[in-house]
């Protein structure tokens, strides 16, 4: 039975991030939207040989577990899947469709040097002219440059974003979805093509990408074989719709938002921080500010920045765990609450963050090295972390409405950072804009809402999913306290024209 707008239905959402990947079923119906997990499986990379990979085999024996624990949950009847992931990396396939290699990580160090290779065949102005993304070192076509001459690269008959991979091995059909194609560098953001003069004196064969999809295109139904590994065998096919399968254009998408004079900020390992734009910011300016032109769902443009985001709390947590010092998040962010405001702050966009390992000690060397009190306890670097996101979320949200002419009156918060009450809190007042809080799943939310509109479960525009949001979500408010002196005074400590972005090696940068 085809869906109907009269009756709940059962979506699937397959949401892969950076350090973990999760399923999510809704239930979908007139005026209802409930989500929940059902599975939840660890995303490791592995080195190999010195080079950083993803574990793409056990991330896909995550999904199809996932996939069966929401079949179990669904009675065995799903009305539908999309798939959405983090963005740049790909995987190769040969002609028979055969995976050549785990993908390659993008935190891996194969790209040093490639940036100086591509502005050498098209100067970095022309580049943002062109295809309007903000430099990020390991976008896909530094990742590209710099496997050039590989064996892989060379038998590569075919190449596939993560999340286009996992739909790929779901039903058989390949295809590359437009809000992650434009993360690769290669889209022009005006006509949301490829752009095969930027391709062509990159020596980048556009050929190996399969059609581009929009979000509620189509992307095939579970294989037999899926559907019997997965016990979905009881309600008919299953399609699979192509949804914003960048995690941050479903973040979007989930931002419940009440008319579009808003800025977002979608938190996790990454800060994106931003607006929603009707077309491309293509000036020099912009590119100086290091924004970027993403494509989003309905023909809309993600303007934002990325910013280094909870990766540097998560890798102090990390590091104190193995140092033998483990540290319970709440209680410290209890103790950070506590903590002299702004004491010391640093760049979230500083290079030197973009690694791994050891971040206490590269934190408390960067304050140092600005003349600032070194943090000594974790509340310490706990409270320096989050006063420090909370002056690149402001400057993001401010340079964003400078450079694209919008005005923003409310921050909204999604992902992980929603539940970090102390993170919203110094946002709001940062910024000097109320925040409002949730959802913390806007990924997975984005993903079903798009599916169900493409299935005729729910209707309308962009305004009115995130409508049902608003009516369905529940949402936190945190409205700034006191004047922002002392923030324009910790912003001036670490120089405020250095902070626009992350960056390795050469230039600046989720």
């Amino acid at each position: 039975m085809p869906p109907t707008r009269t009756r709940t239905h059962t979506f699937a959402a397959v949401d892969l991030g950076a350090s973990s990947g999760r399923v999510m079923v809704a239930m979908v119906g007139p005026g209802s939207l409930r989500l929940r997990e059902v599975h939840r499986f660890p995303n490791r990379p592995v080195r190999v040989g010195g080079t950083l990979h993803w574990d793409i085999l056990a991330l896909y024996r995550g999904v199809l577990d996932g996939l069966r624990a929401a079949g179990a949950a669904a009675g065995g009847r799903l009305a539908g899947v999309g798939i959405d992931s983090w963005a740049v990396d790909y995987a190769l396939l040969d002609a028979d469709g055969a995976l050549l290699g785990n993908p390659v990580h993008y935190r891996d160090t194969r790209t040093d040097g490639a940036p100086e290779k591509i502005a050498a065949a098209v100067p970095p102005e022309e580049l943002y002219a062109a295809t309007g993304l903000q430099h990020l070192p390991f976008n896909t076509v530094f990742q590209l440059v710099a496997a050039r001459g590989t064996p892989q690269l060379a038998a590569a008959k075919r190449l596939l974003l993560i999340p286009d991979l996992i739909s790929y091995w779901l039903t058989g059909e390949a295809g590359t979805e437009i809000t992650n194609a434009s993360t690769t560098q290669l889209v022009d953001p005006r006509t949301r093509a490829w752009s095969p003069v930027v391709a062509a004196r990159l020596g980048i064969d556009l050929g190996l990408f399969p059609p581009l999809r929009s979000p509620g295109d189509p992307a095939g139904f579970l294989r037999p074989g899926v559907l019997a590994e997965t016990g979905l065998t009881a309600g008919g096919p299953v399609p699979v719709t192509a949804v914003g399968s960048h995690d941050t254009a479903s973040a979007v998408v989930g931002v419940p938002a009440d008319g579009d004079d808003f800025a977002y900020i979608a938190t996790g390992t990454w800060s994106l921080a931003g607006l929603e734009l009707d077309r491309p910011v293509l000036t020099e300016a912009s590119r100086a500010a290091n924004f970027t032109n993403e494509l989003g769902v309905d023909g809309t443009v993600r303007y934002l920045r990325n910013i280094m985001g909870l990766w540097l709390l998560q890798e102090c947590l990390r590091t104190w765990e193995a140092q033998g010092d483990p540290q319970d998040l709440d209680a410290l962010l209890e103790a950070a609450a506590r903590a002299t405001p702004l004491r010391s702050v640093v760049d979230a966009g500083d290079p030197a963050f973009l690694a791994p390992d050891d971040m206490p000690r590269r934190i408390a060397q960067a304050c140092v090295r600005t003349g600032q009190p070194e943090p000594r306890t974790p509340a310490a670097v706990t409270r320096c972390v989050l006063d420090s996101l909370a002056l690149a979320h402001r400057r993001a949200v401010e340079e964003a409405q400078t450079l694209s002419g919008r005005t923003a009156r409310t921050v909204h918060i999604v992902g992980g950072g929603a539940h970090n009450t102390l993170l919203c809190r110094l946002t709001a007042d940062a910024t000097g804009l109320p925040v409002v809080a949730g959802p913390a799943e806007a990924a997975a939310l984005g993903n079903v809402l798009v599916q169900a509109r493409a299935a005729g479960v729910v209707g309308g525009r962009l305004a009115d999913l995130r409508a049902l949001l608003r009516a369905t979500q529940p949402l936190r408010y945190y409205d700034p306290a006191g004047d922002r002196t002392a923030w324009d005074e910790a912003a001036d400590r670490i120089g405020a024209g250095t902070v626009t972005g992350t960056g390795r090696g050469t230039g600046t940068e989720a």
